[in-house]
């Protein structure tokens, strides 16, 4: 028993590493990504790439400044029952640094389609971490959270290495035809650079960055407030937080699988075909016809997988989780929790494919006004999103 409740504590203080890692990452990039994957293709690039490195400073103070928070302002484990917490702080602090290292490869690789450098260079970090991680915890179980942290720090290692290789040997290849449609013909021109008589970045990307910037700080609180709640203010103890943890993680696996990429990817489908400062009436009225076919498409698939996650997920829950954890997870509250995810999960479909186009075709203003609540978008001739006349009719 004393095993058993160790491991959730343990499971408990990982959780909050984790919390730590994706708020960091959150708040330096996510503006940078979604203002600087719109508009056109023919931008100055050397002043977005200029843009896109400030968010490895700005992920710097972030994981600095969290990383303080974790360690004096929250309660600090026992070290003889959840060992190397404050190098688990340290090191989930730098693997969020590491990862934006590589922001900018990753915005000219989403903004130029290339989908199979995506797919490869994420599953493979992600396999390489999981086999990394069941190596360590199988042959050094004593070193508790060292095992996640050097797993973290390992993955966003050879997530980056891959965007890197992949661009020196594109850009180093004069015969490739894929280097002819890139803005950059070197890799020395992927760094920040300075030019006489230009700015130093677009200043209208820079200002919908702020707007998105302002606006991410809700989002991140939306998105994240129930682990904010048990971090800060303790309403649960440590076993009960591990085990909702657990559960957490298992049913959030299809949102993280297939909705997250989803989201993702048809946000710049939706970038690239709406412009973002015109009325839906002065655009290409082809463009629009695709945007809301490829829009409709997708809300039909999002409500059919969140329809059929729920409609078994409240049948199997409990066998799932005594499969997965055993009677610890399954007598208690952890089913009730696994239905009630699944009910989310069905939301959470259809609020990530209504949100990446809303995003995508709302100006800076409106982008200024927005709230994380899917609303009228408030300029005519755009639809209304869950309710409404719309254009689309």
């Amino acid at each position: 028993m004393k095993n058993t409740r160790i491991s959730i504590n343990s499971a408990f203080f990982l959780y909050r590493l984790t919390l730590l890692y994706s708020t960091t990452i959150f708040l330096a990039r996510e503006a940078f990504r979604r203002a600087c994957l719109s508009g056109s293709a023919q931008r100055d690039w050397s002043q977005t790439l200029n843009l896109l490195w400030l968010s490895v400073p700005l992920g710097v103070f972030w994981s600095f400044f969290l990383g303080w928070v974790w360690l004096q302002l929250l309660e600090v484990p026992n070290s003889n029952v959840v060992p190397h917490y404050g190098t688990g702080v340290v090191v989930f602090g730098l693997s969020a640094v590491v990862e934006l290292l590589g922001e900018p490869f990753w915005v000219l690789a989403q903004a130029h389609m290339f989908v199979k450098l995506k797919v490869i260079a994420e599953s493979l970090s992600v396999i390489l971490k999981s086999f990394l991680t069941a190596f360590l915890v199988l042959w050094l179980p004593h070193w508790g959270l060292y095992i996640f942290s050097l797993a973290q720090l390992f993955y966003t290692a050879v997530l980056v290495l891959c965007y890197v290789i992949y661009f020196t040997k594109l850009l180093g290849s004069s015969q490739s035809a894929k280097q002819q449609t890139l803005p950059v013909s070197r890799m020395m021109d992927l760094l920040p650079s300075v030019t006489r008589g230009r700015a130093f970045v677009n200043w209208k990307e820079a200002k919908l960055t702020w707007s998105f910037f302002k606006q991410s700080f809700l989002k991140q609180i939306l998105t994240e407030g129930e682990r904010y709640v048990m971090t800060f203010l303790n309403v649960l103890n440590f076993g009960d937080q591990g085990v909702y943890d657990i559960v957490n993680n298992l049913g959030s696996l299809v949102a993280r699988l297939i909705f997250q990429p989803i989201e993702e990817s048809f946000y710049i489908f939706f970038a690239k075909v709406l412009e973002r400062e015109k009325e839906a009436t002065l655009q290409k009225q082809e463009d629009i016809a695709v945007a809301a076919a490829v829009l409709e498409s997708l809300l039909k698939l999002a409500l059919l997988a969140g329809l059929t996650i729920t409609v078994f997920g409240f049948a199997y829950s409990q066998l799932a989780l005594d499969i997965y954890g055993g009677t610890m997870l399954s007598s208690g509250s952890g089913p009730v929790l696994l239905r009630s995810y699944c009910l989310y999960v069905l939301l959470l479909a259809i609020n990530g494919v209504t949100e990446c186009f809303m995003f995508a075709a709302m100006s800076k203003e409106e982008v200024d006004r927005c709230s994380c609540v899917v609303s009228r978008a408030g300029r005519p001739g755009w639809p209304t999103l869950l309710w409404g006349p719309s254009v689309w009719e």
